[in-house]
């Protein structure tokens, strides 16, 4: 049985657009970015955001906040942290670990 050129081509052209509509469906939806707060215009991170960006647990973070060393604001009891501050804290430790290793 032989197919005609243009009758196969219609019939790939009908698959291929099946296939883009099911894909559109199934491809994931980006989540939502969630708003973030900011404070005298500057970004406020929470324990999430630090521990995630840090690679330390809730405990180390609550140690830096004990120690005086990382700086912190508590609104409507949720721990806060300045985008300023947390890159200070960044430089503060990056610095005592070059000179305790003889790098600086």
């Amino acid at each position: 049985m032989l197919v005609d050129k243009d009758y196969f081509d219609g019939w790939m052209k009908r698959f291929m657009e099946r296939f883009d509509t099911l894909e559109n469906r199934l491809a994931p939806t980006p989540a939502p970015m969630k708003e973030r707060p900011t404070y005298n215009g500057e970004l406020l991170l929470d324990n999430q955001d630090l521990c995630l960006m840090l690679n330390i647990t809730k405990r180390s973070l609550q140690r830096y906040r004990s120690l005086g060393w990382l700086p912190y604001q508590k609104i409507d009891q949720k721990t806060y942290y300045l985008e300023s501050e947390v890159e200070k804290f960044i430089k503060e430790r990056m610095q005592r670990i070059q000179k305790t290793k003889g790098l600086s």
